[in-house]
């Protein structure tokens, strides 16, 4: 089971659900600019109205309250607070957010700021962003300016959200803001910026902060997850998760060149040996400061986990492979946005993070895009997220039955919002939007999430007592003389008397303790058997193999 303090949670992003009001002003960032690119953003969408949250929050928070929210992790428009990135504070932005963290406050609904969630400044982007070494201290600037403003709210902090998607998305797929594609080399850089501009950013927190603190950080990635349970599938898995096996032009979609620096103090030689030649020229001296600023204490580490792809160990590979991505079969389930749908992965991954780090693990981000619509009755039905978020939120509770130190689930998300390149075609909320007049509708999703938070996951498909057996194997028997003679088999003599014609030809009857027949139908191998609550003892006539599932 979970921990009695465990932490039931919701994300969002400003970017996604905020919109814009010119009576709170603020600077641009890099997607105000990306979304004017023609064919940037599905169906030309773009954030300026988004869910409206600049004003539909004093609705949205008691809302959460209901739904049972105890935590909400919410990103900060470094724009909307100093407009250039540095200089100035806006005095507006300020307020808004302190709004927003006293009502959330008022409502006993933990927040959670997370200091960047892509929303990087223009003006500081028109500088080089995080190609100018300068981005250290301008981050460290913000992180200052928030801890000075927020932290008498608030007392737990992420810095970075999928520092992996800031550089990969944004600067070498381009597909993300700021939508440029560029050199290996520079893309490096530019990571060994960020990792110490989280470095300063925890430090300034800490430094500023108006009382103690808690600080994480939030990176991403896909999960390699085992083809079975055998324990050379397992270690392949793990290799190949914090490995570097993606080609170089793909390099930056990985875990460990993001998190074994901050959580380490090293850099994995596996990486430094594949990216040698486009690597920054950093003296070893220098490269020891960085990581010593890099390598901050951290209080816990997040991780946004949504899928994962199988692996299977080899041995006598023909080309020297030491593993085989599994091939999905037909039909795979997958999300309305195309993802694989892998709780296999979603456990692995919690298990090998909370293994290797060795820090308290949240789960930062997770959830399901769905093809969500209003149904006649006016009501929203998304009875595939409830399946999604049960079968993930069962294995992450495995995960932590079996000793991951995991203490706390954000789903993602409270809302549909603004998905990036996306736009508003996919609904990844468990409260629906309706983008034409901003009504919010209940999903059943948010029901069930409910319940959940209430019995701390004892409503979980994972501790569902109305188990099942499954029959492994049958065998012919007519010896029941064998069995002792107890009040059991006398009460049940009567039912095989009278249908004693079946018995001799072999098949097998379950009974369990207090006189009743659990089955009396033809028990076969793979046929599955309910077995009710409060169940003590099962008792067998004829012979059987069983397995609870």
């Amino acid at each position: 089971m979970l921990r009695n303090d465990f932490v039931w949670g919701v994300a969002t992003s400003s970017y996604q659900i905020e919109g814009k009001d010119e009576k709170i002003p603020q600077g641009e960032c890099v997607w105000d600019t990306f979304i004017k690119k023609e064919g940037t953003i599905f169906g030309g969408h773009n954030a300026d109205v988004a869910c409206d949250e600049l004003h539909k929050y004093k609705r949205d928070i008691p809302m959460m309250a209901n739904l049972g929210i105890k935590a909400y992790r919410f990103s900060l428009n470094w724009a909307r607070i100093i407009p250039d990135g540095t200089g100035r504070i806006n005095q507006e932005g300020i307020n808004y957010y302190r709004e927003v963290l006293e009502l959330l406050n008022k409502y006993n609904i933990t927040p959670y700021i997370t200091l960047f969630h892509w929303e990087y400044p223009q003006a500081l982007f028109d500088k080089g962003g995080w190609l100018n070494p300068d981005c250290v201290e301008w981050f460290g600037e913000y992180a200052k300016v928030v801890a000075e403003n927020f932290s008498d709210l608030c007392t737990n902090f992420f810095t970075i959200n999928e520092p992996q998607c800031v550089i990969n998305l944004g600067h070498s797929l381009g597909i993300h803001a700021p939508g440029v594609k560029m050199p290996i080399r520079e893309t490096l850089q530019m990571a060994h910026n960020l990792l110490k501009s989280h470095g300063l950013a925890v430090k300034n927190l800490r430094k500023y902060s108006k009382k103690e603190i808690k600080i994480g950080y939030a990176p991403t990635c896909g999960v390699a997850y085992p083809s079975t349970d055998d324990p050379k599938d397992i270690e392949a898995a793990r290799k190949v998760y914090f490995g570097f096996e993606n080609d170089i032009d793909n390099w930056g979609w990985n875990v460990s060149w993001f998190l074994d620096p901050v959580v380490l103090g090293e850099y994995p030689k596996e990486g430094l040996e594949k990216f040698k030649n486009y690597l920054p020229k950093i003296s070893p001296e220098q490269m020891k400061k960085d990581l010593e600023l890099i390598n901050q204490p951290l209080d816990f580490i997040g991780q946004n986990i949504y899928n994962g792809y199988e692996i299977k160990a080899l041995t006598n590979s023909k080309n020297n492979s030491y593993y085989e991505r599994v091939e999905r079969y037909p039909g795979f389930p997958k999300t309305s946005i195309q993802w694989p749908i892998t709780p296999r992965a979603f456990y692995y991954g919690i298990k090998f993070l909370s293994e290797k780090y060795k820090l308290p693990l949240y789960i930062t981000e997770n959830g399901m895009a769905c093809h969500d619509s209003i149904s006649a009755d006016g009501k929203v039905h998304d009875p595939n997220r409830i399946t999604f978020l049960d079968s993930y939120i069962s294995a992450m509770q495995q995960a932590s039955d079996d000793g991951a130190d995991v203490r706390g689930y954000f789903l993602w998300s409270i809302l549909d919002n603004f998905e990036w390149a996306n736009g508003f075609d996919e609904r990844f909320g468990i409260v629906y939007v309706d983008y034409r007049n901003q009504k919010r509708i209940i999903k059943d999703s948010a029901f069930w999430y409910k319940n959940v938070i209430e019995s701390n996951g004892k409503c979980l498909s994972i501790n569902d007592k109305s188990n099942e057996i499954i029959v492994e194997d049958v065998s012919e028997t007519n010896d029941y003389m064998s069995l002792s003679e107890n009040e059991t088999i006398k009460f049940n003599t009567i039912y095989i008397n009278d249908n004693i014609d079946c018995i001799k030809e072999g098949l097998t009857f379950i009974v369990y303790e207090g006189n009743a027949i659990l089955n009396s139908s033809v028990l076969y191998k793979g046929a599955k058997v309910s077995v009710p609550k409060g169940l003590t003892d099962i008792c067998l006539l004829g012979e059987c193999d069983i397995k609870i599932i």
